[in-house]
């Protein structure tokens, strides 16, 4: 008994262990029980209390049995638990064990199979959504979600070209090949691709797994209240590999060496190891000045904890995908990567990396041994190219300058024409900063740009920007397709970072009407001045400040009001940002989650494209202050 006591009273709840200090919340206990059977088992003590002393229980037999009554009367499938009386210092305590069960998913019969499923998630009890309940389902028959056929589907929606490409002469891929390594199965006869290879090597990936994707962003300092720099691969998942390493050697410096070989093996679990079925986020890179985050979508398999992890437990979720990373010999540590991420961590002599369950996502955080910076090497090069993007478009002022003199004198028809030219480039500028954020559709551009629908610059303007490679289809072989959207490449992003400074006519407007802006009453005419507060860069004071940091802090995922007031370090809503938050909306900078309940206690308020655009200049003015 002195071991028990030891073992188990003295540590905290977890994933497989929760204290109660009595039955009085029956509901409760039966959510914990069908947690740990859905997800890794685990034990419930009663008797103890939130203190851990031991308060026992009065008529511990009684209790006994009307626990067993509930589990039958309460769970379905029946639960089967074992369920015993301990005696400790002639105090008795009842303890329920629960195994993992092959009958998952388990749920409450009060709530019903789709609402009353719930899972184990650190020390609390989690909902779980139709997509998890499916994968609980699919883990019991010791089905992989990425071997399922895809029906609808042929041979010919994969890239049979980028298959050979990555096998190269170690394999001939015909038809019995592709069934051997499973990125085909049979399916009523014919032969089908599965969902490991759609999201392997998938011609139109993003139409089926629209969150199969990695989003990568360089932050400034040790918290996510500034991106730096982000990039966004949507490669074949073995290319999506590269991908992320090119990423993280650009924002390293050969004087600041981060662990390279741990984040490769990160990043392949992720790729490899993510749950493909959820739906809300792609896998996210967070690259801080301290430690680099990776986090993947999905739960730990049943029967695993962090702690089985560490230890060198592991489970294959995807089997289609990681045999393929395996035959391309990107993983030679199939059952013991995390062992070896630990491992090289000690013998570097950095902290150890932590794997946390967030939510129904998986982060792993791996330390770097010396802070790195943004600023330096790559802040001045950054300079340089903006400085000569700057003298650029100050020669190509003149240039029209003198074409406008010139064409004036000639009775204005080049002048005409020279306006033209002017209207297209600002159409222009619009659609890759409304396209930078996500792809969109030529009707989604359209709104975004406050358009009811497409109008003749717009549908001349999509044309040319594919044309000239600054926007991309994200379903290329099927121009037409309903699902099409555009997509902003490298070279539009370049071209974009070119356009956003501010001509000196626009900010002598832009001062004249901040300073005119007391007279303004009206909702509109507030709107109006927020860009403007922005755009005055000589007089960019402390309100101003205030829109930037707001700005700011959504940029990385939408907040209520409540919360960009935490973010900026207050307990509660200041007058500043009571005012400032209305004026980015009605700016069209802010914008809500839930537009049709405005007064919605789960409102939130998100960056707009043209919010977007407007940080991103922002930040690189800010960048070249400090050099």
């Amino acid at each position: 008994m002195n071991e028990f006591l030891n073992n188990i009273i003295t540590k905290s709840d977890g994933k497989t262990l929760e204290f109660k200090r009595d039955s009085a919340s029956p509901t409760l206990l039966m959510k914990t029980l069908v947690a740990f059977a859905n997800t890794a088992g685990g034990r419930l003590i009663i008797g103890v209390g939130d203190d851990r002393q031991i308060v026992g229980l009065k008529a511990p037999l009684d209790e006994e049995e009307r626990l067993r009554s509930l589990i039958a009367d309460s769970i379905a499938p029946h639960l089967f638990s074992n369920i015993e009386l301990i005696t400790i210092n002639e105090t008795t305590l009842l303890v329920v064990e629960v195994f993992v069960s092959a009958l998952r998913p388990h749920w409450l019969k009060a709530e019903g199979h789709e609402q009353g499923v719930y899972v184990r998630i650190g020390c609390s009890n989690v909902q779980a959504d139709r997509a998890l309940i499916a994968e609980l389902g699919r883990s019991a028959e010791g089905i992989s979600f990425d071997e399922m056929p895809m029906a609808e589907l042929s041979k010919d929606d994969l890239d049979l070209v980028a298959v050979q490409k990555f096998f190269a002469s170690d394999w001939r891929l015909d038809e019995q090949a592709l069934v051997t390594i499973k990125l085909l199965t049979s399916y009523q006869r014919r032969l089908v691709p599965t969902r490991g290879a759609i999201l392997l090597f998938g011609k139109e990936r993003a139409l089926h797994f629209s969150d199969c994707w990695v989003q990568c962003g360089r932050f400034t300092g040790t918290d996510k209240a500034l991106l730096f720099d982000h990039s966004d691969i949507h490669d074949h998942l073995p290319q999506a590999v590269d991908g992320i390493m090119q990423f993280f050697r650009k924002h390293t410096r050969q004087e600041a060496a981060i662990p390279l070989p741990i984040l490769r093996e990160v990043a392949i679990n992720a790729l490899m190891h993510a749950d493909y079925s959820q739906r809300g986020a792609p896998i996210r890179i967070a690259f801080f000045d301290d430690r680099i985050e990776i986090e993947n979508p999905g739960t730990l398999l049943a029967g695993m904890t962090l702690e089985s992890m560490k230890q060198g437990s592991s489970r294959i979720r995807n089997h289609v995908i990681a045999r393929v990373f395996r035959e391309l010999k990107l993983t030679e540590r199939w059952g013991c990567g995390i062992s070896f991420i630990f491992s090289e961590a000690e013998a570097l002599g950095l902290p150890e990396p932590q794997i946390m369950e967030i939510g129904i996502r998986i982060r792993v955080t791996v330390h770097l041994a010396a802070a790195t910076t943004v600023f330096g090497g790559q802040a001045q090069e950054k300079q340089e190219n903006l400085r000569e993007a700057q003298e650029y478009k100050d020669s190509e002022a003149q240039d029209k300058r003198h074409k406008s003199c010139a064409s004036e004198a000639q009775g204005g028809e080049e002048l005409k024409e020279l306006k033209k030219v002017q209207v297209r480039g600002e159409v222009d500028i619009h659609i890759l900063a409304a396209c930078s954020v996500e792809p969109l559709s030529s009707t989604e551009i359209a709104h975004t740009l406050g358009h009811k629908q497409l109008s003749g610059n717009i549908r001349k303007a999509l044309p040319r920007l594919r044309d000239s490679g600054l926007l991309a289809y994200t379903i290329p072989e099927s121009h037409n397709s309903r699902l099409q959207k555009y997509r902003i490449t490298e070279s539009g992003r370049a071209a974009l970072l070119t356009c956003t400074s501010i001509t000196d006519t626009e900010k002598e407007r832009s001062l004249a009407q901040v300073r005119d802006s007391g007279k303004a009453q009206d909702e509109h005419s507030v709107g109006a001045q927020v860009p403007l507060l922005f755009e005055a860069q000589d007089e960019f004071g402390e309100v101003a400040q205030v829109h930037l940091l707001i700005l700011s802090t959504c940029s990385t995922s939408p907040l209520s009001s409540a919360e960009i007031a935490n973010a900026l370090g207050h307990k509660q809503l200041s007058g500043n940002l009571r005012k400032a938050i209305p004026q980015l909306r009605i700016a069209g900078l802010l914008q809500y989650t839930i537009p049709e309940k405005p007064n919605s206690r789960l409102q939130r308020y998100r960056l707009t494209a043209k919010g977007r655009a407007l940080l991103s200049a922002k930040r690189f003015s800010a960048l070249m202050v400090t050099e």
